[in-house]
């Protein structure tokens, strides 16, 4: 799956702090079960079961429920988007622009 960084434009503060919760849960688990992005994430007015379902909307998280609880892990763009999330917030990148090559092609026509 290519990467689309305009998905970050729709994300607030939160839905980071969920990614970060889940990428943290992983260092312990292989799946991450909600309680426990629940009590990492520690978010104010609870909320987090619609933040995950927008990321799983979004391919940043995938679902399993192969272990016999629902667990989350990150994907490779959850990865990436949480790494240039991280870049922004210390300012080291400002922006970023889809770059467009576009190729001239000229036709010559004999006489």
């Amino acid at each position: 799956m290519k990467l689309d960084p305009t998905v970050m434009r729709t994300m607030g503060k939160q839905d980071f702090r969920v990614l970060a919760a889940v990428e943290s849960g992983m260092k312990n688990h292989s799946l991450v079960p909600i309680a426990l992005v629940n009590s990492i994430a520690n978010l104010r007015h609870g909320g987090t079961n619609k933040i995950l379902s927008s990321l799983l909307r979004d391919k940043l998280l995938s679902h399993d429920q192969s272990c016999g609880y629902d667990g989350y892990r990150l994907t490779n763009c959850g990865y990436d988007i949480l790494a240039l999330w991280g870049l922004k917030s210390r300012g080291i990148i400002a922006g970023w622009a889809i770059r467009l090559v576009l190729e001239k092609r000229v036709t010559f026509m004999s006489p």
